[in-house]
Formats: C-alpha cells, sequence, structure tokens
C-alpha cells in the first residue's frame, strides 16, 4: 500500500495510523459576531461540557455528542466549526492593520474568515476560488460570518495576474490529505495522487512567491504529513534562494522535520496531520 510505504520511508518506528481516528468536534469563535465569554455562558446554560486548548484562545473542544449546528449561536454565525490543526495557518502571521492578504485556495471559508476574526475585519482579504459551486459556498459563509472587507476571485490559483501585489499571501495547498483520512480509507492516498499533488502545490507556490514584494510573509500548509508535498516543495524554492522559513513553534505534538522551523502536526485523537510553514521573500 502507498500510503504504508510513504509512512515507513518518512516516519519510521513512528505509530501514524492509531492518530488516524475521527476526532471531536472543534470550533472557534468568531470575533465579529460574539466573544468567547458570550460563547462560554451559552455553552455552560445548556450544559454542554467542553476544553480549550493552550495554542488558540478562541477554540473550543466538545466533550459532548451533540450536533453544534443545531444551536443558535452556529446558525447565527457566532461560532465557525473547523478542526483544530486547520486552525494554526492563519495564527502565523504577523498582522498590521490595512494588510492586503489574499488566500490562494480559499473554499470554504474557514482559514479566510479566522483571519477577519483574528484582525477585527482590519485587514483586506482576497479570496481565490475556481470552481463556482465552492465559490457560491465561501460566499455564503464569509456572509455569514459578517466579513466587509473581502473580494473574490474565481479563478485558478496559478493563472493569477503577478501585477497584483499583497503584503501576505496564505497557501492552504490541496493535497492528498494523507493525515485527515481515517484508517479505512488508506487506499485514497495513492502514488498518482501523491505525485499530482505534489507538482500543483509547487506551481501554486511559484505563484504565491511572485505576488508578494521582498520581505513580505507566505505561510503554506497542507493536510497531509508527507514530506513531498511539504518540505520538498518549499526546499525547492529555498535552495533556489527566492524565500527563506521564519521559524514557527507549538506546543502540539509535531513529527520530524528535514528543515528546521517548520511543523508537521502528528495525527492524534485530536489533531489531524497537518503541515505548516512560515517563508519570507527574498527575492
Amino acid at each position: 500500500m502507498y500510503y504504508q510505504e510513504l509512512i515507513n520511508k518518512y516516519y519510521p518506528n513512528i505509530n501514524i495510523l492509531d492518530g488516524l481516528v475521527p476526532k471531536k468536534t472543534t470550533f472557534r469563535v468568531n470575533n465579529l459576531k460574539s466573544d468567547v465569554e458570550e460563547i462560554e455562558a451559552i455553552l455552560n446554560s445548556n450544559n454542554i461540557k467542553y476544553n480549550k486548548v493552550d495554542f488558540f484562545q478562541d477554540a473550543f473542544i466538545l466533550e459532548d455528542d451533540i450536533d453544534i449546528r443545531e444551536l443558535d449561536i452556529y446558525k447565527e454565525g457566532k461560532i465557525y466549526v473547523q478542526s483544530l490543526s486547520s486552525m494554526l495557518p492563519p495564527l502565523y502571521f504577523d498582522y498590521k492593520e490595512k494588510d492586503s492578504i489574499i488566500d490562494m485556495a480559499a473554499a470554504p471559508g474557514g482559514k479566510t474568515s479566522e483571519i477577519a476574526s483574528i484582525t477585527n475585519d482590519t485587514v483586506l482579504i482576497t479570496a481565490v476560488e475556481k470552481n463556482k459551486l465552492r465559490g457560491e459556498k465561501l460566499i455564503y459563509n464569509l456572509d455569514k460570518q459578517g466579513l466587509k472587507h473581502y473580494s473574490i476571485i474565481f479563478e485558478d490559483a496559478t493563472k493569477l495576474n503577478e501585477f497584483m501585489k499583497f503584503n501576505k499571501v496564505l497557501l492552504d495547498a490541496p493535497c492528498s490529505g494523507s493525515g485527515t483520512i481515517t484508517k479505512d480509507q488508506l487506499e485514497s492516498v495513492t502514488e498518482d495522487l501523491v505525485t499530482r499533488s505534489s507538482n500543483i502545490q509547487k506551481e501554486l507556490l511559484n505563484k504565491a512567491i511572485n505576488l508578494v514584494n521582498v520581505g513580505d510573509e507566505i505561510i503554506y500548509s497542507t493536510c497531509s504529513i508527507f514530506k513531498v508535498e511539504n518540505e520538498e516543495v518549499i526546499n525547492k524554492f529555498i535552495q533556489e534562494g527566492r524565500v527563506e522559513v521564519v521559524p514557527i513553534t507549538t506546543t502540539i505534538d509535531t513529527l520530524p522535520s528535514t528543515i528546521d522551523g517548520v511543523l508537521t502536526i502528528k495525527p492524534s485523537e485530536l489533531y489531524e496531520g497537518f503541515f505548516v510553514s512560515k517563508l519570507k521573500k527574498l527575492k
């Protein structure tokens, strides 16, 4: 099986499969419509048990097996259901008011709306989605979350006009999903899928670098744990002297990496496998 082949190659003697299990429901507070105190009060008044995490004060883990989507706080856009690992990439930007930020693979809108929530909608966000149906879902979610300062580009992100420039790029690139699948889905990760993913990731990261000026920030992330989609992708541009890694850290369990300062979140009962890196453009 190709999945196991890559696990043996990249992480010998590390138990990965036991972490490929369904996760508890997690969500974050949308600060544009609510705050942590209000959400905690509502959960407590409904006797809903929850836990918090140390890396993000807006994140909640539901201990009760309930459908949070039935609650008014979800229907009103006061919270956004999102995996904990998926919340990580937007946390590593060094935000400034009126930043111009592009999310190159934005649908369904989780990270785009998280950026707005973190910055209190004081940045200008451009969300890119090439699929019109997914784009409609993206617009619905962003409007539901109360974003005001955003625009949508319906375009293949690899074909974006490089006359546009942004202060920051979020590229949560399409990938094999090797960090988010469960144990019964391993056969869905094929050599062809991983190869195609790696190729498009390089195209997208090349475009991301061209969309910012020297010294600007790029967050490159995937929901894969395979180095061919992660370290090997960014290393191409590091070796070309076009970017350098800005080191980031976390208290979450990580897998070993071939590049210092990047994160590969280890799949667990709580966290999906996820890769996050912060890059600075050099030329």
